[in-house]
Parts: C-alpha cells; structure tokens; sequence
C-alpha cells in the first residue's frame, strides 16, 4: 500500500493574462484528511514494475490540503548537488558545485534508475573520493551514488562552480555530456566524454561572485540551450555583444544554431537576471526561471529575440518594449531556480520559499489559475528539478551551500511522484 500526503496551498503570485484554451487539467483534490491510501498502481511504461523504494509519508500540514504527492530519498550525504540529467538508461547524472564531482546514481542490482529506460552501453569509470569533500554520497533504497570524476580548474566560491549538466541526444553513439562551469576568468560550456577531459565550446561567459545561471539543456530541436545570469553587471543583460543574462542557443558544436535571432550570435532572447532552470512542455514551448533581483522572481515563456526587462524591470511591465513574465513570485516566497514538465504542470524548485510550485499549463503556454505550493519547509532548499524518463520529478536540495540548514541526511535527491501523473510506485 501506498501512502500519500502532502501540504499543497495557494500562493502570492501574480499571473500574465491569458486566452483560456482547453486542456487536460491534473487533478490534485484530495479529502482533508491527514493521508489517504490507493490501490495498487499501474505498471511503467516497460510494463513492469520499478525496483524503486516505497515513497515515503509526507507530514501533513493538518489544514485543507489540496493535492498529494508521494517522495523518497534516492540519495543522501551530497555536496551542494547542482545540475542533474539521465543517460539513456536512466541512470542520473549529478554535478555537485563546489567539489567539481560528477556522480551516477543507479540502483545496486545493474537496473536503471529510472524505470523504462534503454540498456546502459556507458562503461563505469569510478575514481576514489577525495576525503576532503567530506563523506560519500550514499544511495537509499537499493540505490548506489559512484563518483564518476572530479574536473580540475573549477573556480568555486559564492554560486559559481561546476552548474548544469546535458547529456547528448545521440549519447548512444557519441557517449558525449556537455557542463557548464566557472574558471577564474569566465564561465564556460564544454563536451566531455566521462572520465575524460572537458572540450571548451564556449568561453567567454562572464563570471561574477553571484548571478552566473548555468542551466544546460537540448530542445526538442536537438540544439542545446543554456541559461546565463548577468553575473553582477546588469548593464549585459541587454548588451548584444556580451553573452551575460541571455538564453543561448547553439548547435552540439558549440556554434550558433541557424534561425536564432542574429545569425552568427548565440543570444537567443535576452534582458535575464540570473535564469537557471529550463525545460519544454510536450507543445515544444520552451520556459526558463529567473531569479529578480529584489522585486519579482520569474518564470518565462521564452520566444526567440525577445527581450524579458532586466535591469529596467522586474516581473510584469506591461510594456510593449518587454516580454512579460508568465508567472511572477514574491522571492521571499521563491527563490525558484529548476524547472521540469509533468504533462499540463510545470515544476519549479525554489530555494529561498524552500518548496516547489506547481503551475498548470494551457495548450499555448500559458498559465491557468495561480501556482500551487507543494512540499514547503518540508526538505529545505531545493535547487533543480528534472523529469525522469519514467515521469517522476527528481529534484536536489541545497542545504549545504552556506544559506541552508542542513541535516545529517542532507543534501539529498529527492524522487517524487505527483498523483494522477501515472508512474508507477512500488
């Protein structure tokens, strides 16, 4: 038997007007109860069972409760884990910011982390951890967390470090990763074979002690996307010549993609403060998070050339001159930095609000109705969010990172399923 709770409620948030359009909405109501029990759920989509641990109980808030979600911990006793991608098998792939690790978690028995997946064909390439990184990652619930390697010049200190990281769409062919990460002089995307040496594609991202973005993600396009923050200089944000506070877009090469904007610039739509998380819904529009500066925190519906405000505004401007955002967020309340999709919901982690929100999206890509909070104070700090292949949400905390509280578990990878969504349980 499967438990559920969760603390789910109505948010501070203002939201762009939108065209209603029908959409399959996720149904989120539950009864008041403290929790409620389900029937034995359905199979993956491989037709059996994952090997996952039973989600565990989430404490209930003991008010009217509006929706339910299911968690467990795959991992524990990380380091400030940042960016996070699936290899073709479902195995997940962890980069931790301050010690330059990439980790792989998988489960003990040789299954893929994710349920549903493709056979692995990526050798294991283990190195021995450095104690001064502190204790091992550990795994939970027949899950096991290996050091895959550490990469050398990362410049460490306030939010840069190693962030994002991508796996190849070919990577069953190309066995090719791509990172994001800071050196002393710039911040910087690269290729990279596991257990080899980064191939620089990018350079000359600018580098601050805060504001350094760092998401790293293929579209449906097949061209990788990354997220830059204006890196203190908020004069760049909507500088063409400066490759700070943009979207970029560019092909696996590290090359500008044909239809951007500028045909021989990588800037695909600008005028960001610190954007991180990104993601694209099954209509293919692509949504970014943007962290303001002191007024509005953001989540943008990103079309190519368009300008989103920073520095001029934060949140909705109503000014034809700047895209609005799709939704904007108190950041006492937010702090929101990953993103992932869930069908007709957006998923965003949120580090200051330690919570995530659930937004429902309509066929254009807009929002419908106000974002939902899920999970609050329950985890602490929580970074990124990512969809699995088997549709779990595998989100990280961030309590170690100098502005949480962590405990002795922490930092942690969370797996969490949203009822109604149609993933299998154990």
């Amino acid at each position: 038997m499967v438990i559920w709770a969760a603390r789910l409620g109505p948010v501070t948030a203002t939201l762009v007007k939108r065209t209603w359009r029908p959409t399959a909405v996720l149904v989120l109501a539950v009864s008041a109860l403290t929790a409620c029990s389900f029937g034995a759920p359905p199979p993956d989509q491989a037709g059996q069972p994952p090997k996952l641990p039973s989600p565990t109980a989430l404490p209930s808030s003991g008010g009217d409760d509006s929706g339910q979600a299911a968690v467990d911990v795959v991992a524990k006793g990380l380091e400030v884990p940042w960016g996070l991608a699936f290899l073709p098998d479902g195995t997940a792939l962890v980069t931790e910011r301050d010690s330059g690790r990439i980790l792989k978690i998988g489960s003990t028995d040789g299954a893929s982390a994710s349920p549903g997946a493709e056979p692995s064909t990526t050798p294991s390439q283990p190195e021995a951890v450095n104690p001064s990184q502190g204790s091992p990652a550990q795994g939970t619930g027949g899950m096991t967390v290996t050091p895959v390697q550490t990469l050398t010049g990362i410049a460490t200190g306030d939010d840069g470090g190693l962030l994002g990281i991508a796996v190849s769409p070919k990577y069953k062919t190309d066995q090719t990763v791509y990172v994001y990460y800071s050196t002393a002089d710039d911040n910087r995307i690269a290729s990279l074979k596991l257990g080899g040496t980064p191939t620089p594609l990018v350079t000359g991202i600018p580098h601050g002690t805060s504001d350094n973005g760092g998401g790293l993600g293929f579209g449906p396009d097949g061209m990788l996307y990354a997220t830059t923050g204006d890196a203190g200089d908020p004069t760049a944000a909507t500088n063409p010549q400066s490759l700070a506070g943009k979207v970029l877009r560019m092909k696996p090469d590290g090359k500008p993609a044909a239809g951007n904007p500028t045909a021989s610039s990588l800037v695909y739509a600008s005028g960001l403060h610190d954007p991180q998380g990104l993601t694209w819904d099954s209509g293919k529009h692509l949504y970014v998070t943007d962290l303001g500066r002191s007024s509005w925190d953001e989540v943008d519906l990103v079309q190519p050339g368009k300008n989103y405000g920073w520095p001029a505004v934060e949140g909705i401007a109503e000014n034809t001159k700047y895209a609005d955002p799709m939704v904007q967020l108190k950041p006492s309340e937010a702090g929101c930095t990953g993103l992932a999709d869930s069908g007709q919901l957006l998923v965003t982690s949120c580090l200051t609000g330690a919570r995530l929100y659930l937004i429902q999206l309509t066929n254009a890509g807009g929002s419908l109705g106000a974002p939902q909070s899920l999970l609050e104070d329950t985890y602490g700090r929580l970074r990124s969010a990512v969809t699995a292949p088997d549709g779990s949400i595998w989100v990280t905390t961030s309590n170690k990172d100098g502005q949480g509280t962590p405990t002795p578990d922490d930092d942690r990878i969370l797996r969490i399923v949203l009822a109604g969504s149609g993933v299998g349980l154990s």
